[in-house]
């Protein structure tokens, strides 16, 4: 063997792929330095430990087994510097500490560090190895097709820091699974047997996004062809921050008249496309299916999408085996079985040659099929016609095709990363439009001596909401009080009116000061006060600044 040939030896990789300069610590140029403390941290994980080992061993037989005299010997030292680096890394490394709001954040070694405040637009990742403080901002730049494990650490301000593992296995419940085993023969093999009694079918244009836009970026969408909107409600798989996605975000979305596609991000096939996707077990399967039903029909509640919705459950492309296969097929089918017994519709996700094909073959066998289907099959044809389908399957209103994948697209100014999708199928919309708060009041603007106040009714409609809309401030009073005569700190109304709004309907008032708060205002030139809109068993205040000329 030549010196040349030795020298490839000693250069190969290990058989993980690790090379020997894989301790080179990268920085992100956002990463914090400044304020960083130095801490003990824990030692290199064993597998890094077993590699090196492995890879010093394995370097020190090649060079006396395949060279011959001096080669061998020189090839002998590197070998040597090999376990050198393995002693050093088997000490502790150092990690450091950084301070958020005066708590002291622990940062794993090497990984980068955002404060989010100074990048309000930047998506939080949660299937990275990051640190991020703060509150994700609500206008997120984030790629349409993120997917993956959580892995990053998000401390907002006023929360107890804890480090949460990224991940919890799925397990089965004994009652999960014999609620299951109580239907199993309810509509078996049968698309969309149970029904959608609640869920509206919608026909038409529509996207989905990783992070649900804000309120302002919906309304600027308005001007889009796009009255649907796919947004990602939970799952061990969820790999974008929601801070946009409430109750009142749903309910102001289905009010303008969108149509939303609750998806659910949870354990993947065996045999995913994903590589730092969380995956199920073969042997696990039905009951995993049973909980992630269960944790997505919870996590929809939690933001006003309750009974008689659909959920999607986005099963990633993944390489078709037999055991792949029964086991996403397992899986589906107790997803389904479980969302009906909550009152949910079943929708399923997934690329048109992997989990679709495998869903259109079980047609007529023992497994529960999901009501609705959403094929991704990129062809840029605007139908839900599938190859892998047979026209007589999910039929009935029943589909939705993904059509183009990840881009960006901008309409009233505001630029989103989107999927493109043509939707004949299960929606959350009026008919299954959730429950309003009783009382919402946003964009609150004070302008020198008014306030104006964007104010909606929750109540059903047919009803009227009667309120009244209060400027209030503290003086001393009596204001024209005689003199010598004490006065005390008192709050008083500077400004007040009433309004009727229908149930579902909102409108901005404009409120003024009246012959009280003027001159208060004159005097003072900055009047603090508060704002109080009020309807009956609800009421909402706001902290507002009036200025002699200018905004507050």
């Amino acid at each position: 063997m030549s010196w040349i040939s030795c020298l490839q030896v000693f250069l190969r990789p290990s058989p993980a792929g690790v090379p020997l300069n894989f301790l080179e610590e990268r920085r992100s140029p956002f990463e914090i330095r400044g304020d960083q403390k130095v801490q003990d941290a824990p030692p290199l994980p064993g597998w890094v430990l077993a590699e090196l080992f492995m890879h010093s061993l394995g370097l020190w037989a090649e060079s006396f087994r395949g060279c011959n005299g001096w080669t061998g010997m020189r090839l002998l030292r590197p070998a040597m510097a090999a376990a050198v680096v393995l002693a050093i890394c088997a000490t502790p490394a150092a990690a450091r500490s950084v301070d958020f709001g005066g708590q002291a954040i622990a940062v794993p070694h090497g990984w980068p560090v955002y404060r989010l405040a100074e990048h309000p637009r930047m998506c939080v990742r949660l299937d990275r190895r990051a640190v991020y403080l703060g509150t994700p901002g609500a206008s997120q730049r984030c790629p349409a097709d993120v997917i993956g494990r959580r892995r990053a650490i998000l401390v907002e301000p006023g929360s107890s820091h804890r480090p949460r593992s990224s991940f919890h296995p799925l397990t089965g419940r004994n009652d999960d699974r014999a609620a299951a085993s109580a239907q199993a023969s309810a509509g078996v093999g049968t698309p969309g047997s149970e029904g959608k009694a609640g869920a509206e079918v919608f026909t038409g244009l529509g996207f989905d996004a990783c992070a649900a836009p804000s309120s302002r970026a919906m309304a600027a969408w308005g001007s889009s062809p796009y009255r649907a909107i796919g947004v990602y409600v939970g799952g061990a798989n969820r790999a974008c921050s929601q801070p946009n996605l409430t109750t009142t975000w749903v309910g102001e979305q289905v009010a303008a008249g969108w149509h939303l596609i609750p998806t659910y991000v949870g354990l993947q096939a065996p045999t995913s496309s994903c590589g730092s996707c969380a995956k199920l077990s073969t042997s696990k399967a039905t009951a995993q299916g049973t909980e992630a039903a269960s944790d997505a029909a919870a996590k929809a509640q939690s933001v006003g999408i309750g009974p008689g919705s659909p959920i999607y459950f986005d099963m990633e492309a993944y390489r078709r085996t037999s055991s792949a296969t029964a086991a996403t097929l397992a899986f589906l089918s107790a997803w389904t079985i479980r969302l009906h017994a909550l009152g949910y519709t079943s929708g399923a996700y997934s690329s048109s040659s992997s989990g679709i094909a495998d869903l259109g073959r079980a047609i007529g066998s023992a497994y529960t099929l999901p009501d609705d289907i959403w094929s991704a099959n990129w062809n840029g044809v605007r139908n839900t016609l599938d190859p892998y389908l047979p026209s007589s399957a999910w039929a009935s209103h029943q589909r939705i095709h993904q059509y183009r994948g990840g881009h960006n697209e901008t309409y009233g100014l505001t630029t989103i990363n989107i999927d493109n999708d043509y939707v004949d199928g299960a929606t959350v919309g009026a008919r299954t439009r959730p429950a309003l708060p009783p009382l919402t009041v946003k964009h609150v603007k004070p302008t020198a001596g008014t306030v104006s106040v964007w104010v909606r009714c929750g109540w059903p409609e047919g009803q009227t909401c009667p309120g009244q809309i209060v400027l209030r401030t503290h003086a001393k009073l009596p204001l024209r009080g005689r003199p010598g005569v004490p006065k005390r700190i008192g709050r008083i109304a500077v400004g007040h009116r009433i309004f009727a709004l229908a149930g579902g309907k909102s409108h901005t008032f404009r409120i003024a000061l009246d012959s009280r708060g003027q001159p208060l205002l004159r005097e003072r030139g900055l009047l603090k006060a508060q704002l109080l809109v009020a309807i009956p068993e609800a009421r909402a205040t706001r902290a507002v600044r009036l200025r002699t000329h200018s905004a507050g």
